[in-house]
C-alpha cells in the first residue's frame, strides 16, 4: 500500500523585479493513502489556469515545486511516470488510432509485448462498459464514451494513482452523472488513490471520501472534510438519493459558503460586479 506524501510545498513564478513575485501555493500540505478519493475545490486563480491544476501538475511530475516535496511511496516526485496515471478535461487521445489501440498505447510505449497489453487493455475497456467498441475510431464516439476512453487508458498502466483534472466538465448534466457513477464503481474495484479537480460542490461532496477547500493565491488549503456520501451511493446504487439528502444539501450549502466567502475577500470581480 503507498501514499502521497506532499510536504510543504510551494510554487512561485519569479517576476521581472524581485518584488514581483507570484506566490501562487504556500506550505501545501498533504497525505493520500490507497483507497483514497480526494476531491479539491476552490477558487480560480489568474487566467486559465488555477491553483487546483498546479497542485494536479506538481503530483503527476509536469512542474517541479519551488520549495518542499512530493514522495510517493519511498520515491520523490522528479517528474512524469508510469505510477500516476492522467486524465485531463479534454480526453487527448489519438484520434488515428481506434479505442483498444488508444488503450494499450501507454504500454506499448514501454515495450510491453502485443498479447499482455491487449489483454489489460481489454479488462480495462470491460471494467467502464465499453467491451464492444474495441475498433470504432475515437472520432465516432460520444464525449462520454471518449473520457471512458481515457479512464481506461490511465488504468491499463496500472498507476498507484489517478490524477483527474475536471475530466466531466465537458459533458452534459445526464452523461456527467453517469461517469460519476462510474469512478466510484472503477474506484471501488481498484481501491487506487485518486486524486480529483472540480468546480462542481456537489460533484466534490458526491464522489470524494475527503473533500479539500483551497484558498485564493497564495494557494493552501483551508478546510477539510471527510465523506461517506460516495461509499453510501455504493451500498444502495441510488444517487439521486444521496444528492437530495437533507445532511447533502447542509453541507453542499456550507461548502458553498466557504467558497464564495474566499472569492468575495480575494476581490473576484466576477463575484463583485454579480
Amino acid at each position: 500500500m503507498e501514499t502521497l506524501n506532499v510536504s510543504n510545498v510551494s510554487l512561485t513564478y519569479p517576476g521581472l523585479y524581485s518584488d514581483q513575485a507570484v506566490i501562487a501555493l504556500k506550505g501545501v500540505n498533504l497525505e493520500i493513502k490507497s483507497g483514497d478519493f480526494v476531491v479539491a475545490l476552490g477558487a480560480s486563480g489568474c487566467g486559465k489556469t488555477t491553483l487546483l491544476n498546479l497542485l494536479l501538475n506538481l503530483m503527476a511530475g509536469f512542474m517541479a515545486p519551488s520549495d518542499g516535496e512530493i514522495m510517493l511511496g519511498d520515491r520523490r516526485i522528479t517528474g512524469p511516470g508510469a505510477d500516476r496515471g492522467v486524465v485531463f478535461q479534454k480526453h487527448a487521445l489519438l484520434p488515428w488510432l481506434n479505442v483498444i489501440d488508444n488503450t494499450e498505447f501507454g504500454l506499448k510505449l514501454r515495450g510491453v509485448d502485443k498479447a499482455t497489453r491487449r489483454d489489460l487493455a481489454t479488462r480495462n475497456l470491460a471494467l467502464v462498459g465499453l467491451q464492444d467498441f474495441h475498433r470504432h475510431m475515437i472520432y465516432h464516439l460520444s464525449g462520454g464514451m471518449q473520457q471512458r476512453v481515457g479512464i481506461a487508458r490511465a488504468l491499463t498502466c496500472d498507476p498507484a494513482m489517478l490524477l483527474m483534472d475536471e475530466p466531466m466538465a465537458a459533458l452534459d448534466a445526464l452523461t456527467r452523472e453517469t461517469i460519476q457513477e462510474l469512478l466510484l464503481e472503477v474506484w471501488q474495484l481498484t481501491n487506487k488513490m485518486f486524486f480529483f479537480i472540480t468546480h462542481s460542490v456537489e460533484e466534490a461532496l458526491f464522489l470524494g471520501s475527503r473533500l479539500i477547500v483551497m484558498s485564493p493565491r497564495p494557494g493552501r488549503i483551508t478546510h477539510t472534510y471527510e465523506l461517506d456520501f460516495n461509499k453510501r451511493f455504493l451500498e444502495n446504487g441510488n444517487a439521486r438519493a444521496i444528492k437530495s439528502s437533507r445532511d447533502f444539501i447542509d453541507m453542499r450549502e456550507e461548502i458553498l459558503g466557504i467558497i464564495y466567502g474566499d472569492e468575495l475577500q480575494s476581490g473576484n470581480p466576477e463575484l463583485l460586479h454579480a
